[in-house]
């Protein structure tokens, strides 16, 4: 039987374990904390714009198995906030355990605590990867998504310090990049000063810490909008951000919660004694991080070079997804390349030609437009979502994006990509 090892257990690294088991291979998932989902146990934001899409492709394609569970552990549908719309969030505390019994019931293999320290490579293909400790698990096929965040030193150099995030560098140790590990050189994103990285997109503040008439409103819209008041409004923030889906004006305006189980607050970082002084915060907490008040976790410090097919350029076996494999942001995002190249990685094992998502769906255009931007300079200062920014008035223009579910079968089935992550190859 053919192996594919899957590191990093966020939600690109669930999707590859899952399309890669699915294809027929026994598969092994390493992850260094003790949960899964990575960013996705603070985030919580789907099927907003043209996420909607996405969502539905993967669904058509077989691989919906994860947004089907995202979407029967929703807190609230179809809700608009500014520049969004139709968006449903996901509860981050009950999420991980539905997402680890649905990778079980496929037969993957889940390692938690477990970190990769060192690969061993012979000419340019993977034979096998290190653990802590020294034991080498050895495998056909690697996915690497590791993600681009972490660790602590990074966080020091190119952003305001450890915000102790829920990435936990501290706990369990820093992010090991395999594709650095294999001697591949990575690639850096940049602000749109042309600085290093960006700051992660939002902060979660405990809901218990607000006031009752805010707590109820959430809980039964899923969004509060609060006016900044202007001797309070930070300048020059919105350009720091991951999430450029939201760097509108009226994320400068006001303070924009959502109710993913935490109130989601989408601001980079917010000074704790100005958050008190806005009517119905005078309790507010910081959820995540923890130092949410001075800064947040740095990504996009470190993305395999690949192709369309999201093999990693040089390592003839390894592939990578998420955030590992462009200037992505998102859940839906990691979902749709997790899928893909856990399923190529399985193609790779039997010598067959990998898949490429056509450009007549908006997960083919969408890998084929953000790597063709990534070879610019430019390019690398833009962050790429289904949500937003660039790339949803993209999809707009080559009326790629629907909210019919009909429409978006119908697509696929034109491909002739129906089901395709629901056959086993092997």
């Amino acid at each position: 039987m053919i192996k594919v090892v899957v590191v990093g257990g966020g939600w690109s690294g669930c999707a590859a374990a899952l399309s890669a088991a699915k294809a027929g291979a026994q598969v092994l998932l390493f992850e260094r904390t003790d949960l899964l989902l990575g960013t996705g146990l603070v985030g919580g934001i789907f099927r907003n714009n043209g996420r909607y899409t996405a969502a539905e492709e993967a669904i058509a394609m077989g691989g919906g198995d994860l947004f089907v569970a995202m979407d029967a552990n929703s807190r609230h549908r179809g809700v608009s906030f500014p520049g969004h719309q139709h968006a449903s969030f996901y509860d981050v505390a009950t999420m991980e355990p539905l997402v680890k019994k649905i990778l079980q019931n496929y037969g993957v293999e889940i390692k938690t605590k477990t970190r990769i320290v060192d690969v061993v490579k012979y000419g340019k293909k993977l034979q096998g990867l290190m653990l802590d400790g020294g034991e080498v698990v050895k495998a056909d096929a690697f996915v690497d998504s590791t993600g681009t965040a972490g660790p602590m030193g990074n966080c020091l150099t190119y952003g305001n310090g450890c915000a102790m995030c829920i990435i936990r560098c501290p706990s369990f140790g820093p992010r090991v990049s395999v594709t650095a590990k294999a001697d591949i050189k990575e690639i850096m994103g940049r602000k749109d000063d042309g600085s290093i990285g960006a700051m992660s997109g939002s902060c979660k503040l405990n809901k218990d810490s607000l006031s009752k008439e805010l707590k109820d409103k959430l809980d039964s819209d899923g969004v509060v909008v609060l006016e900044i008041p202007e001797s309070i409004r930070k300048s020059g923030v919105l350009g720091k951000k991951a999430c450029t889906q939201y760097a509108l004006a009226e994320y400068a305006r006001n303070l924009i919660l959502l109710d993913t189980g935490h109130a989601k607050m989408m601001t980079p970082f917010f000074p704790l004694e100005d958050l008190r002084t806005i009517p119905g915060l005078e309790r507010a907490r910081y959820e995540d991080p923890y130092a949410g008040g001075i800064g947040n976790s740095m990504r996009y410090l470190g993305i395999a070079p690949c192709d369309q097919t999201l093999k990693v350029d040089g390592v003839d076996n390894l592939f990578c997804a998420g955030e590992k494999s462009a200037v992505l942001v998102g859940h839906t995002e990691a979902v749709a390349t997790g899928l893909l190249s856990g399923h190529n990685a399985v193609r790779y094992c039997l010598d067959m030609q990998y898949l490429t998502l056509p450009n007549t769906l908006a997960t083919g255009d969408f890998i084929e437009f953000v790597q063709a931007k990534m070879q610019t300079e430019d390019g690398m200062r833009v962050r790429y979502t289904f949500s937003g920014s660039i790339y949803f008035e993209r999809m707009k223009e080559l009326a790629l994006y629907s909210t019919s579910r009909s429409e978006v079968k119908d697509r696929v089935a034109q491909t002739g990509l129906t089901d395709v992550y629901n056959g086993c190859l092997v």
